[in-house]
């Protein structure tokens, strides 16, 4: 099945067990999949690819990671708690991310390859990585381990 006939379907199991925090969740990555669809039609009808599907997903989750963040400095902990729900039932649809490690090896595979020595290519290094690893690590992750690969 589809991610986002997945996500349909989620909605119907939770309006069935009368689940509102899943519902609401599951509700707005929807009508955020409609934003897109629509952002990308061109003429007539537009469906998501997969990968463009996971984007939104990636984006929803970064965002509650965010909030996550700032609610926790501005001492806020009943709106992390709530933060935190919504991103456990986003993760839910995200494909498995790559650990650290396996991340690590990717980026010292892709300086290698291209040759890179300093900082001043880390540029061309993320470009190449972010390419063929999104979606599967997350960026700030990816950033700090070439960073600290090539200093």
């Amino acid at each position: 099945m589809a991610l986002q006939e997945t996500i349909t379907s989620g909605i119907t199991q939770a309006m069935k067990a009368k689940d509102e925090v899943r519902l609401r969740v599951l509700r707005s990555l929807k009508a955020k999949l409609l934003e897109k669809e629509v952002s990308v039609r061109q003429g007539g009808e537009a469906t998501l690819s997969e990968e463009q599907v996971i984007e939104v997903l990636a984006k929803a989750a970064k965002q509650r990671k965010e909030s996550i963040a700032q609610f926790t400095t501005g001492g806020r902990e009943d709106l992390v708690k709530n933060e935190e729900i919504e991103l456990a039932i986003i993760e839910e649809f995200l494909p498995a991310m790559m650990r650290d490690d396996e991340v690590r090896a990717k980026v010292q595979e892709k300086i290698a390859a291209l040759g890179a020595t300093s900082m001043a290519e880390m540029g061309k290094v993320m470009g190449s990585l972010m390419g063929e690893l999104k979606g599967k690590a997350d960026g700030s992750l990816i950033s700090k381990l070439v960073k600290e690969e090539l200093s």
